[in-house]
């Protein structure tokens, strides 16, 4: 079994992603690793660089700045990144930039590679998801989150593409048929001091609207809002060890009441919310794969 990880990253070290503890988290299980490296103006070349493993191999891009539509840009990285491939891997184990994947978790997704390598009706691995939120210490636990996401897949790249802003994939125009795995995928992009917030909320939103629309809703009077969590919950496990330098560092103290957070739910939300906690059913989920079941 061959096993390729890929990835794409632009400005890493000007928006503090931590794409080094991505790339590393999952280096163990790959034979080979392709970066897409997008046209920054900082030193993200050279951040990829000092991760200094044979495996790794850039493949320099330059980013369609005209797609501002949907984050369309971010899958098409991500196809490019994918394209590069080598074409007699198995898997190919897909992470972003602000993923990590706690190492307690790499011998079950070895395991759940090996034991599926050789049953097509299985063309994907779904992942559990943990969105932390404004610090280490909290995630949000809310339906505006994905609960799951596909990340690894079939080496077919005529097919298998990234789909809408590379959330997740589609084969050809259809769902790709998954099955859901036992392990987390630990996400760290909301993870910031609040104004270094109010600059990724920018730098994203450009790639999915028109100038006008930033005119009108990301002037110089926006504040990042922690609304959108819903609801923070305190997060009592371990962080993955390529995290704990990052964690170390953190020189700032989350600006926001969780008990506040949740008081600004709505009463549909809030039901709907109680439902979710008590039966594990989110109802009228969006789900981009259609779920196998296998013992």
């Amino acid at each position: 079994m061959k096993v390729a990880g890929f990835t794409f990253i632009r400005n890493a070290v000007k928006n503090d992603y931590p794409v080094v503890e991505a790339i590393t988290s999952i280096l163990p299980l790959c034979d080979e690793f392709v970066v897409a490296l997008g046209n920054s103006d900082d030193a993200t070349a050279q951040l990829i660089e000092q991760i200094n493993s044979p495996k790794i191999r850039v493949v320099h891009t330059v980013w369609d700045e005209q797609l501002r539509e949907g984050g369309t840009v971010f899958a098409q990285e991500t196809d490019k990144a994918m394209a590069a491939i080598s074409t007699d891997a198995d898997w190919a184990f897909y992470i972003q930039g602000d993923e990590v994947v706690h190492e307690k978790y790499l011998p079950l997704i070895r395991q759940e590679m090996e034991q599926n390598l050789y049953d097509k009706k299985i063309e994907g691995l779904l992942f559990k998801y943990q969105h932390f939120y404004g610090s280490y210490d909290y995630y949000s636990h809310s339906r505006r989150w994905y609960r799951r996401e596909i990340r690894i897949v079939r080496n077919n790249p005529k097919h298998i593409h990234s789909y809408r802003d590379a959330q997740g994939f589609r084969y050809d125009n259809r769902k790709l048929q998954v099955k859901l795995i036992d392990a987390w995928i630990y996400h760290y992009g909301w993870v910031k001091p609040p104004k270094s917030l109010e600059s990724k909320v920018r730098n994203f939103n450009q790639f999915y609207h028109d100038d006008s629309w930033m005119s009108e809703n990301m002037g110089t009077a926006y504040q990042f809002n922690f609304k959108n969590a819903d609801r923070l919950l305190p997060f009592t496990g371990t962080h993955p060890a390529v995290m704990q330098r990052r964690i170390a560092a953190q020189n700032w103290k989350m600006e926001a009441d969780p008990a506040a957070i949740r008081k600004h739910l709505s009463p549909r939300r809030k039901l709907l919310q109680w439902i979710e906690d008590i039966t594990g059913w989110r109802i009228s989920e969006y789900r981009n794969y259609k779920l196998i079941k296998r013992q």
